[in-house]
């Protein structure tokens, strides 16, 4: 049993999803260093809890 030659829509493909590929690797790799950098600056405080349910904000008027 031989193995069918690849047809040429095979080979434009393989290009595109290369690509896409790639495309898909560099976004990721921006939203690590873009969170790395904010979490390693000098300012950075994880926000205090203020317990389950509890409203945060200035109680303003409605």
């Amino acid at each position: 049993m031989a193995l069918r030659p690849e047809h040429e829509i095979h080979t434009r493909r393989k290009g595109l999803n290369i690509g896409v590929g790639l495309m898909l690797g560099a976004f990721v790799l921006l939203v690590m260093v873009l969170t790395f950098t904010k979490i390693t600056s000098t300012d950075f405080r994880i926000p205090a809890s203020q317990g389950v349910g509890a409203q945060t904000g200035g109680g303003g008027t409605d």
